[in-house]
């Protein structure tokens, strides 16, 4: 069947398309119908089922004879580790910490807070929580403590699951004290703590309060699988909001297990028995899907990986890894390539490696420059498909399905709607545009199973952020065009759309030709605030390893590219060349603080952010171009 024909089915039927796509799911009750649209427009799936997440990601495996076979293989360049878990080790772990925390009081809608790096025990502490019916909130492993404390108060929970520390390429991130300063500041005080003490640093415990990971199990009897109803919160996973306080994003039992299954075999490609490597975090929504939920459910072998993709120890860890683990589909952020593209330029490293599992590598998180797809897609010989999702979303919104078919590949394109997805581009008046019109992209109500029904305790805000500026439709918060055979271009978030002297201006479209340019590994273009024209782009550049040209002849010639691609229109005349760019630490770069710092604005300091140092360097080379006065 063809995507053509796979997508017309379910927007002629979506309500048999997502019954059959549920019969994939052991269900504890089937559903009576799929789509429950009496609080429209709050939608919700697979209501009145009853489910079980941790049955359907582990316990069913085994029960069908998948038991010998891997379910999770940890390998840890930071400690020179690998540890391999098979299916039935991994239902004996999970039941047994399941039911630890059952003797301790956690029952089904407890909140359980999990606070830990990239070990497996950070994924047995999620189904642990599922099989349990309690509501798991990953708070990025190593987040400041007043971050903390903040999900602390929000999510209220029982227990918080944490570790002794995270490992960094260098340095130990010391996780108990900022645990322990965290429960400190926040209002609600958990009951207890469970701590798994890793042997690079061993964590002073609080007596009465907190428990050893292992000394904790000893002794209770495991524990069951309790069902839960279809639209029971699996998760809750907060998501920066604008105004600093986090939106805790709330993710539906059902409809997440039937919408991920669905896509491993329709997007990605693979097989059960296969190994899929996302190289992630647990913190972050595609650890959530993609490392723990997605490849168990399905019955894949799912890679964590504990490294970076440079200096864990060099540009060629990630083939290490692929070849090592046989990976067959891949999947990552562009900010890791384009790291590894800076380091290694011509990838001599790969030559060392023999990758012949892989069959696809995919990009999402943020735009994927074309640059960066052209050099992977020459370098790696295998399709390389940039998709696009939220955190939001929970898996994608378009992409190219390879395992429906493997549609022509349009570079600067995630390709195209997947089934559920009705996407629109709306001027700001909230109506339709014609074919590479660039405006606002929203999905027409309901959205499918899987995505937010919305926000933890937030409902109003659920409605403001999402639904109330486009009424019918789901605001996505970016910007871009759809072409005329329905390939989605996502340009900018829709803040990062400049107006220049009236004319409206896709920043990633700028970056895409300053990336273009061969000595440039990395850019940004933000703009910044002028008196004339309203705005001007102003670009970043960070260069190739190596390259030793003098920066003012690169800057001179990346203005003239975006004058000869983009035309005058742009007034693209500010560029400089920095060494690094603010990121968060999922790789996003922080471009709306970069504007409040040349535009000499207060701005609060993201909480995510990987290096704050950065942040005095970009000050500085933005005064030299004349911004960010104070």
């Amino acid at each position: 069947m063809a995507y053509a024909d796979v997508y017309a089915a379910w927007k002629a039927d979506p309500e048999a398309f997502w019954m059959q796509a549920a019969e994939a799911i052991d269900w504890v009750k089937k559903p009576s119908r799929a789509l429950f649209a009496e609080q429209a427009p709050l939608f919700e799936w697979f209501k009145d089922g009853l489910v079980n997440a941790c049955w359907n990601a582990v316990d069913r495996h085994v029960l069908a004879g998948r038991g010998p076979q891997y379910a999770i293989i940890h390998d840890s360049p930071v400690t020179g580790t690998t540890h391999k878990i098979t299916y039935s080790e991994l239902r004996n772990r999970v039941a047994s910490l399941a039911g630890a925390l059952r003797a301790k009081g956690v029952e089904k809608g407890d909140r359980v807070i999990i606070y830990m790096p990239m070990v497996p025990e950070a994924l047995e502490a999620m189904l642990a929580c599922a099989r349990l019916g309690a509501i798991h909130s990953v708070v990025f492993g190593g987040f400041a403590a007043h971050e903390l404390a903040v999900r602390i108060d929000d999510a209220k929970p029982k227990a918080i699951l944490a570790a002794s520390c995270g490992i960094e390429p260098g340095r130990v991130v010391h996780y108990k004290p900022l645990l322990d300063a965290a429960i400190e500041q926040a209002s609600h005080k958990p009951e207890f703590c469970v701590i798994l003490q890793r042997e690079q640093e061993v964590a002073k415990m609080v007596e009465g309060r907190d428990f050893g990971w292992h000394s904790f199990q000893y002794g209770t009897p495991p524990a069951d699988c309790v069902p839960v109803e279809g639209d029971h919160p699996a998760y809750i996973l907060y998501t920066s909001g604008t105004t600093g306080q986090p939106k805790g994003v709330v993710r539906p039992t059902a409809g997440h297990l039937v919408a991920l299954n669905w896509t491993m075999k329709n997007i990605y490609g693979v097989n059960p028995g296969e190994v899929f490597w996302a190289a992630s975090d647990v913190g972050w929504v595609v650890g959530h899907s993609y490392i723990c939920y997605a490849p168990l459910i399905h019955g894949n072998t799912t890679v964590v990986f504990e490294g970076k993709p440079v200096g864990t120890p060099d540009a060629g860890t990630f083939w290490r890894v692929i070849r090592d683990h046989k990976v067959a589909s891949f999947f990552t952020a562009p900010t890791a390539f384009r790291a590894i593209k800076r380091e290694d330029p011509e990838g001599r490293l790969l030559a060392q490696y023999d990758l012949g599992s892989l069959r696809a590598l995919y990009l999402a998180g943020e735009r994927a420059d074309p640059a960066t797809i052209e050099w992977a897609q020459a370098k790696l010989k295998v399709p390389v498909i940039d998709h696009w999702w939220q955190t939001e979303t929970g898996w994608p919104i378009a992409a190219n399905p390879l395992g429906i078919e493997a549609l022509p590949v349009k570079i600067g394109s995630p390709s195209v709607a997947m089934p559920g997805y009705d996407i629109q581009v709306l001027d700001e008046g909230g109506h339709p545009v014609g074919p590479d019109t660039l405006g606002a992209i929203a999905v027409k109500l309901p959205l499918p199973p899987g995505t937010l029904p919305t926000l933890w305790n937030a409902e109003e805000r659920f409605r403001k952020s999402y639904l109330t500026h486009f009424p019918g439709y789901y605001e996505t918060g970016d910007a871009g065009y759809v072409d005329a055979d329905g390939y989605v271009y996502i340009m900018a978030r829709t803040d990062d759309v400049i107006n220049v002297a009236g004319h409206r201006l896709s920043t990633g479209a700028m970056e895409e030709v300053l990336a273009s340019h061969p000595d440039v590994a990395e850019c940004a273009v933000i703009g910044v605030a002028d008196a004339l024209k309203g705005q001007l782009p102003l670009g970043l550049l960070c260069l190739n390893k190596g390259c030793n040209r003098p920066h003012g002849e690169i800057v001179e010639e990346v203005i003239g590219r975006v004058r000869d691609q983009i035309g005058p229109v742009a007034a693209f005349k500010l560029a400089c060349v920095v060494d690094r760019l603010p990121k968060t630490r999922s790789g996003k770069i922080l471009r709306a603080t970069m504007v409040k710092i040349a535009d000499g604005e207060a701005f609060k300091m993201p909480a995510t952010i990987d290096d704050p140092a950065i942040l005095d360097e970009i000050r500085g080379a933005l005064q030299r171009l004349g911004y960010a006065e104070d």
